[in-house]
């Protein structure tokens, strides 16, 4: 799928904000966050969505997202946080990605996504 705009992310054709990557998937800091440390996680090969993930990869995913999330929580002073999916129209790309969002007392957007960057590399 060479239009997705996250295949191309991944092969460095549109640049991102890397907070970790390894062999089978890539984690980096989503453009429009809706939360301070808004991240994706996503599998380096392209699968739609959910329902086609292999059992390996989302072991995989939840592995690196567990170790995320406490990086995360630690780094941003986060009280919890959400994992999301989407499916079907809710989907904006068709790409499977999880997102992780920290969770605050209120909701907390205050620093841009460079400022996280830089706290979270």
């Amino acid at each position: 799928m060479n239009e997705c705009i996250f295949c191309k992310i991944i092969k460095g054709e549109i640049p991102s904000k890397k907070i970790y990557e390894d062999d089978k998937v890539l984690a980096f800091m989503d453009i429009n966050p809706v939360v301070d440390g808004h991240v994706l996680i996503i599998p380096k090969e392209h699968y739609e969505d959910f329902t086609v993930l292999s059992e390996e990869i989302v072991t995989h995913i939840y592995n690196i997202a567990n170790k995320l999330t406490k990086e995360l929580m630690t780094k941003l002073d986060s009280k919890g946080l959400t994992l999301t999916v989407n499916y079907g129209d809710a989907q904006e790309v068709k790409h499977f990605h999880l997102h992780l969002l920290p969770n605050y007392h209120i909701h907390k957007k205050e620093k841009s996504v460079d400022e996280i960057y830089e706290i979270l590399k």
